[in-house]
């Protein structure tokens, strides 16, 4: 006879992906604990407190919506808001729902082992604590395992280093001071404005120039809050239905059809409009043909010239060597017109690499940049490096590290063979980042919790992904990215911006609503793809 679980399930992160599994799990009755490795809730919207951090996609759409009275009560004060408006966001969902007192924090789970024969997991903790638990779920987000500077020298530097990932608590006090900025993701585009204002000298170091469309933010009006709220059902409604979890109508013609007067508005008006997919959602071949590609990512080029005074710095600043949209363009706020203030500088790594960091500042080809302040933009290992980073042990003790080796594999984004009862929310080779994060976070979470329920109802105790299911769902995402633009660019989207990641592109391409489609196709087809089976004894 086994000795049953001290829980019925563990949740690894309490950021949006798992305060919702614990507030769905707990609706079934289940005993759950969620480990958190902050000091506080919030996961991504928890860290990433640098200068300028706000989402990309609008307040009202980026917020859960299982909660009609939630989405009544509560206010969003911008249409885009900033790191601290989603955290208190988040604190207010963990206090009105009493979900704090399950919520383990500063600690970090670093090891689970499979016991094979009574289908259970051991999760171990850096605290040393050990609980047994029947099901795990990773919630540990896309964007979380920060990519670390691996530029020589860079623990000689004398200034102060900070990452955006990882931005103090206090406020940091650049008066006076000289700074440097390596990186121009979306964190960096973000932060560049910002702090041009505090400090004397701003050098931003770009390797590969950004797409940056205007977000156009501003406050929202009593009315607009009052008007959306009347329309909260039906909006919520739809943005489950659609591709990517935001509302729009899906274009019907080729860019190239479009006569060249025609598609000028077309863009004209997609970059008016503040939104981060505008211009991808205006012709149907903007991400599977280069010829119109070309066409938009021009009009964006031109944009910048128009912007930029100086022509040398507004072709550093433009990109050309990879398709519009094939890296997440950003969103800025006077990201370009940055670089017309006389104290900021770009550095074209391209041209003049970085070679070391002194003690003093930044080493290129050409010659030394001082810098008392760096600040590492660098982004994250996406996707996959928050789930390897735990010892993830399953059967045949196969480590999740060494079966994802060459890439991550499962079946449906949400379990890897061999690894029974661990689910991943909005993981690889799902919508994740190609779609709105919450959307597809609660699509994932509900698939999850129906799932465990009707294990539970049927007196199962273990759900496994098939190898031939999992091969097949490998195939289809690789053969879907495959007729894209996607693929082919060093981005990490396809974990390019890790020395050594094996390049495989990390999302699945078909939209959410025909991934949806599929789970609950296998869902009401029995878990087809997926072997449910009972621990003896």
């Amino acid at each position: 006879m086994h000795t049953a679980p001290q829980l019925d399930a563990v949740v690894v992160g309490a950021g949006f992906s798992g305060l919702y599994q614990l507030y769905r799990l707990r609706e079934l009755g289940l005993r759950t604990r969620v480990f958190e490795a902050c000091d506080d809730i919030g996961g991504t919207w928890y860290r990433n407190r640098y200068p300028g951090a706000r989402c990309d996609v609008e307040s009202t759409s980026y917020s859960y919506s299982f909660s009609p009275e939630l989405d009544q009560e509560w206010e969003w004060s911008e249409r885009y808001a900033t790191q601290p408006e989603l955290l208190r966001y988040l604190r207010h969902v963990a206090d009105r729902f009493g979900l704090r007192e399950d919520v383990t924090l500063r600690t970090r789970v670093v090891r689970a082992v499979y016991d094979e024969e009574g289908h259970i997991w051991q999760v171990t903790t850096d605290t040393g604590e050990t609980v047994t638990t029947r099901f795990v779920v990773l919630a540990t987000g896309c964007v979380s395992a920060v990519k670390e500077p691996d530029i020589p020298g860079v623990r000689g530097f004398a200034g102060r280093a900070l990452h955006t990932a990882d931005w103090p608590h206090e406020d940091v006090d650049l008066t006076g001071r000289r700074v440097a900025v390596i990186g121009t993701g979306c964190s960096g585009v973000q932060a560049v404005p910002l702090l041009a204002e505090r400090a004397a000298r701003l050098t931003v170091f770009q390797r590969t120039p950004v797409f940056a469309l205007p977000a156009h933010n501003r406050p929202l009006s009593p009315a607009e809050t009052a008007e959306l709220k009347a329309r909260y059902p039906r909006f919520r409604t739809a943005q489950r239905q659609s591709r990517g979890g935001t509302v729009f109508e899906p274009p019907t013609r080729s860019a190239l059809e479009a006569k060249e007067a025609e598609r000028a508005a077309a863009y004209a008006a997609a970059w008016e409009s503040g939104l981060l997919s505008g211009l991808l959602r205006t012709y149907t071949d903007i991400l599977v043909d280069p010829a119109a590609n070309e066409t938009v990512a021009e009009f964006v080029r031109s944009k910048i010239r128009a912007i930029v005074t100086d022509p040398e710095t507004a072709e550093a600043l433009s990109p050309r060597t990879y398709p519009f949209g094939t890296k997440r363009p950003c969103l800025d706020t006077g990201y370009y017109a940055t670089f017309n203030r006389p104290h900021v500088s770009v550095v074209d790594l391209a041209r003049t690499p970085i070679t070391e960091i002194t003690p003093r500042g930044i080493r290129t080809s050409d010659r030394e940049h001082p810098a008392d302040v760096i600040v590492f933009a660098t982004g994250f290992d996406a996707m996959t490096g928050s789930q390897v980073a735990v010892d993830v042990v399953g059967k045949g003790g196969t480590t999740l590290k060494e079966k994802w080796a060459a890439g991550p594999r499962n079946h449906l984004g949400l379990l890897s063979a061999g690894f029974p009862n661990l689910f991943t929310v909005v993981g690889p080779l799902s919508p994740s980042v190609l779609s709105n994060a919450v959307v597809s976070i609660e699509q994932h979470v509900e698939w999850i919790t129906d799932c465990i329920a009707h294990l539970r109802r049927n007196g199962i105790t273990e759900i496994d992904a098939t190898p031939r299911a999992e091969d097949e769902w490998c195939a289809h995402v690789a053969g879907l990215a495959a007729k894209t633009l996607y693929p082919a660019v060093a981005s990490w989207y396809t974990g390019a911006n890790v020395p050594g990641k094996p390049r495989v592109f990390l999302a699945y391409t078909g939209g959410l609503d025909r991934y949806r489609a599929e789970c609950d196709a296998t869902a009401r087809d029995g878990y087809r793809g997926f072997t449910l089976s009972t621990a003896t004894g």
